[in-house]
């Protein structure tokens, strides 16, 4: 059986589990083995998505779960990202009882559902039942996202999502190729989501790999092809997973690249600064 999700297209026999260690082949079909099984749940502000233009000062029910299809070696959440199926504990949580929490929550604050910490497009059938059911509730669905994704499984979820984050890790296809993902593929889910929904991207800015004024500057000219009102959130880089003999971002280079940025965007974010 191919895995149609993503690029990846894992080619898996029965039994075997895919590079993402979400979706496996069992009895002869692609399942998600994440679904419904939830690793990290908390009541975050919207800002800490980030998303500085979607409902500001508000509160999301954000959820995660395990699994992602790049391995990138600065991943901050990679104890969930990185693990498998009864690597963890998780919580058995239906698309009914999400949906119910994120109801109850609202005199505090909440106005949906976010999808995260994890790379939450591997349990794409949860996201979308939980999805539908917060929709008919009258809340919101958020997204944040790496943006691998195919496009036909990304065009038929749009509807339900208000609003995303999506992750630009670079704008060159080599680095890319380190982290196990494909640029284009990400261009395409920005492009396509910026048409559909509320949009923010943020980039990692990580000393000597991606963070060179030329890269920025190609980055931000696309994204304004896109929509020049497409906010970008340049975030400082910390040592962390297994990068954890670099340097941090100097905070100064950071703030210089943001004002690269601004000569084409005039929403541009600084993040861990």
């Amino acid at each position: 059986m191919i895995c149609e999700l993503c690029f990846h297209h894992c080619d898996l026999s029965e039994g075997q589990t895919g590079f993402c260690r979400a979706r496996a082949c069992r009895n002869g079909a692609i399942v998600p083995l994440n679904y419904g099984k939830v690793t990290s749940l908390a009541l975050d502000p919207i800002e800490k998505k980030p998303l500085r233009r979607f409902h500001p000062g508000s509160r999301i029910l954000s959820v995660g779960s395990f699994g992602c299809n790049l391995r990138c070696p600065f991943c901050q959440n990679h104890e969930i990202s990185m693990c498998g199926d009864g690597e963890l504990e998780t919580a058995e949580v239906s698309p009914e009882a999400l949906a119910g929490k994120a109801q109850e929550l609202r005199p505090y604050g909440s106005i949906g559902v976010a999808y995260t910490y994890n790379e939450p497009l591997l349990g794409y059938e949860y996201v979308r039942d939980c999805a539908a059911l917060v929709h008919e509730r009258g809340m919101v669905n958020v997204l944040v996202t790496n943006g691998t994704i195919e496009e036909a499984p990304w065009r038929a979820l749009l509807p339900l999502i208000d609003a995303a984050n999506i992750d630009l890790k670079g704008f060159t296809p080599e680095w890319y190729r380190k982290l196990g993902g494909d640029l284009e593929t990400v261009k395409r889910s920005i492009s396509l989501a910026a048409g559909q929904c509320h949009v923010e991207v943020t980039t990692l800015l990580i000393p000597g790999e991606n963070d060179s004024e030329e890269e920025i500057r190609n980055l931000a000219q696309w994204l304004a092809s896109v929509d020049r009102n497409i906010p970008l959130h340049l975030s400082r880089f910390f040592p962390r997973y297994r990068m954890m003999d670099k340097t941090p971002a100097l905070v100064e280079r950071v703030y210089r690249l943001a004002d690269v940025a601004r000569e084409y965007l005039p929403f541009v974010y600084t993040g861990n600064c």
